[in-house]
């Protein structure tokens, strides 16, 4: 715990730091290539620090938010697109690009959270917390029980560490944020799954990114198939964080078929 208490300490530094350097260099350039080459030490350091992490939960989440998330806001600022903006103060830019969340503008925050959402994430949290404690034995299970443990999984340590990071933002911002998730059991189709309940700060930053500039010279067709594969390319990436072993191509092309 100690470790992972300093490695996380070393890790905000230094993102925090590099988001300070990317404001103040971006603030003095003209976006395009200018913008993006005084980015790119920025854009080769993320994908080292969450290797600072020797936990997996800590290694992916920081490669979820930093390399990831980061780096595709990065890349719009160097084209002169939000949701960073050189001109936003230095606190706001800073956990915009780092964390995962997206300010609403014009609208100011509850003071405290409601009862029903408070109870919703102890329940959640409980949970999590036992599937981490029994995940020794999913090595056991049969194989019908595994997809559900592991999906499970996934969801619930997605949805409370980007809801407490979230959380914290909330505070230093004083401002309401955009939700991360939509109850995406309720999903009544792969579109409604992917574009509009699961983990919304994805579509966030693949359809500036990637839909519209390919749809605006291919079509709408393309703009899907293409936003699709490259989630598939960065899901390979993150299964490496997992993993720490190179990926097969099985993730991209289960991304490449959902786009199809």
């Amino acid at each position: 715990m100690a470790s992972e208490l300093r490695a996380l300490a070393v890790v905000s530094a230094a993102g925090a730091s590099s988001m300070a350097y990317a404001r103040f260099t971006t603030s003095r350039l003209a976006p395009g290539l200018p913008r993006l080459a005084a980015l790119l030490p920025v854009l080769a350091l993320l994908p080292v620090l969450p290797f600072a992490f020797s936990s997996i939960h800590l290694r992916t989440i920081s490669a979820f938010f930093l390399v990831w998330l980061c780096a595709f806001k990065l890349l719009l600022l160097a084209s002169g697109h939000g949701p960073l903006h050189p001109a936003l103060p230095l606190v706001r830019f800073v956990a915009g690009a780092a964390l995962p969340i997206k300010v609403l503008d014009g609208k100011r925050p509850s003071r405290c959270f409601p009862p029903e959402f408070l109870l919703s994430y102890a329940a959640k949290g409980a949970l999590f917390a036992a599937l981490v404690s029994v995940r020794g034995y999913r090595a056991r299970m049969p194989a019908y029980a595994v997809v559900v443990f592991d999906g499970a999984h996934v969801y619930l340590m997605l949805e409370l560490f980007l809801a407490s990071a979230a959380a914290v933002a909330r505070v230093l911002l004083g401002a309401e944020l955009e939700p991360q998730f939509d109850r995406p059991y309720l999903a009544s189709s792969l579109s409604d799954f992917w574009g509009r309940r699961w983990n919304l700060m994805v579509p966030g930053v693949l359809r500036p990114c990637v839909y519209r500039p390919v749809r605006a010279r291919l079509g709408a067709v393309a703009g899907v198939l293409a936003v699709f594969l490259v989630s598939g390319l960065m899901h390979e990436v993150m299964f490496y964080y997992i993993s720490l072993e190179h990926g097969t191509g099985e993730v991209t092309a289960f991304f490449a078929l959902h786009g199809a």
